[in-house]
């Protein structure tokens, strides 16, 4: 599967304990977005295009209204690497 730098390199956050945080308008449509990875700082590389296009194809989910983490399909699509760089 075709997957962008950008979006590997979100995965790859997610995979290793990150989560995405998110801000609704008041009509519930999802305005704004944060990627934050395990250590507390924040992804330039998560824009609101590549969240849409990972939700789009299932590889992150959020559960019971919290922040959005990765599902099992999204961890079979990102390729393994030695670290993120």
């Amino acid at each position: 599967m075709n997957i962008s730098k950008h979006e590997q390199r979100t995965l790859h956050v997610l995979a290793q304990g990150g989560h995405v945080r998110f801000w609704k308008d008041e009509r519930g449509k999802i305005i704004d977005i944060h990627c934050i990875t395990r250590e507390g700082w924040t992804l330039a590389d998560c824009s609101l295009p590549v969240f849409r296009k990972l939700r789009k194809r299932r590889f992150i989910a959020s559960q019971n209204g919290g922040h959005y983490r990765i599902t099992r399909d999204g961890l079979f699509a990102v390729r393994a690497q030695p670290d993120n760089r």
